[in-house]
Parts: C-alpha cells; structure tokens; sequence
C-alpha cells in the first residue's frame, strides 16, 4: 500500500460540547476523513492532496462568539496517524453483545467480536451515528438476508451483519483507503464472503438488496435516496445515518416522497439513526 501523506489539524474547543460534534460534521463536509476526539482537543486528518491553506474557509463554527476554538496544523505520514491511532482507540460495548476491538485488546467473550483497524477510516463504533447504526443491525433480523453497507467506511457495519447471518453483502465506499482497509477487516473477521467495492451509487445499477444501510452525510443521502428506493427488494429495509436530529423531518419527507415508511429512529448526542420500509 502507499504511504499517504496527510495534513493534521489540532482543535482546541472550549466549551467541548456541542461544539466538537458540529465541528467534525463541518470538516467532513470540507473534506475531512479522519477524527480522533481527545479530553479537550479534537485532531482531524485529511489527505494532503485533497488539502489547501484556505480549507477551512467555509467552517461557520469557527466564527462563531459562543465557542472559543484554536487550532494548529502539521504534516504526518501515514504511519504516524496509527501510532496516534493506537494511543487513543479504546474499545467499545454495543448493547452488552457486540465488543468493536483493536487487534492488540483482549476479547471478553461477547456474542459478536469484531476486531478492527481503521488506519483513518470512519467506522470504529466510537461515532454516534457508527454506533447507533450497530444497535439497529442487533435489533434485525438479518438472517440469510441481502445486504448493502453504503459508506462502509471500516466495513464494521457489514461485518456485524455478516456475522449475524447475512449471507450476501455488498461494502461500497468511494475512498480509496477506506476500501483498502474495509477489504483487511473482512478478511481478519473471517467474513471475507464479503464484497468489497471503490466507488459510488453508480455502482448500485441492477442491483438489489434486502437491507440497504447508508452511514454517510444529509446531502449525500438526499441525493442518492433514489437509487436505494430502487435497489431495495419489496419489504426491505433501509437504515440511514450520518445526520442531525433537526435533518430528520426533511430525510423522513423524501424518503415518504420515494414511498417508504418511518418506522423509528434512535437519537446519541443530537445524531439520528433512521429505520425505514418499503
């Protein structure tokens, strides 16, 4: 694999909340891939090609009188982002039975133990939205069902639903390193029947699932919702994150536009996870 270079900024956020989590939504909209969440501090990474000195021009949060944010930034190669990685990842509990792991933790025994390596993917259980994601997966029943995991990001979405007896799956995420890495924790879950691709909802032609899981953000989705509506089989299910509790009313709209179903949501931390049917 090559050895990317990345630009890492260094946050320091007074009063920590809200103001990380609308920060970190405002930098992946910028471009961000990459966010390590510290006691008072937030680092994000973005890929040095993808980089310029006005990249943050466009982040409101910045200007604004309620929160006192300064910052630093510095240029790091990729092996360097998994030392800092490693300082910093613990491992998380889902629902008492899904343990999301490092490689160097120990498992305890949980019902579904999925190790993972993010190297600047999203998707370690961490994140609201990653985590709320999983708790809908628990609740499925996903059994011998066909699977989408749109943004897949680590994969660790797809993987849980492999372990829990989808027997096919589609991971789809338009970052290279993303899907390099997505295709290294198939293969250490033991769930590599997985399928791995780079790219988009271009690639979503002709094909159909019972599950469709899109992680992404507001705009994306509301613009890909088509295509999943299409992609999903008759009495499918489509779970949607990567959004706010204010975007809800606007996601459910196109979604009853696209003639599916509000079942339920979760809410963490003003982030939402939507369960929808057809």
């Amino acid at each position: 694999m090559s050895n990317n270079i990345y630009i890492e900024y260094r946050f320091t956020v007074e009063p920590k909340e809200p103001a990380s989590d609308i920060l970190i939504a405002e930098l992946g909209e910028a471009g961000f891939e990459s966010f390590v969440e510290e006691e008072d501090e937030v680092l994000a990474y973005i890929q040095k090609a993808d980089w310029s000195l006005d990249i943050l021009n466009d982040i409101q949060i910045l200007t604004n009188k309620n929160f006192k944010i300064r910052y630093g930034y510095k240029e790091i190669e990729q092996e360097n982002w998994n030392v800092t990685w490693e300082q910093n990842f613990q491992p998380i509990i889902v629902d008492d039975v899904c343990m999301i792991r490092a490689p160097f933790h120990e498992p305890i025994g949980v019902e579904y133990d999925i190790v993972i390596e993010p190297k600047m993917s999203f998707g370690t259980g961490h994140h609201e939205t990653t985590h709320m994601m999983l708790q809908h997966i628990l609740k499925l029943n996903v059994k011998d069902k066909t699977v989408l995991d749109m943004g897949s990001g680590t994969g660790v979405l797809a993987i849980l639903t492999a372990m829990r007896g989808a027997t096919k799956i589609d991971a789809i995420d338009i970052d290279n390193w993303c899907f390099l890495n997505a295709q290294e924790n198939v293969i250490r879950n033991k769930t590599d029947f997985i399928s791995v691709y780079e790219g988009d909802v271009a690639l979503l032609k002709d094909k159909k699932y019972d599950i469709i899981i899109a992680n992404i953000n507001r705009n994306i989705l509301l613009e890909d919702l088509p295509e999943y509506v299409k992609s999903l089989n008759k009495n499918g299910i489509l779970l949607l994150s990567g959004f706010y509790t204010e975007d809800l009313d606007m996601i459910t709209q196109k979604c009853v536009e696209l003639e599916l179903k509000f079942e339920k949501n979760l809410e963490r931390n003003n982030w939402v996870a939507a369960k929808y049917v057809n």
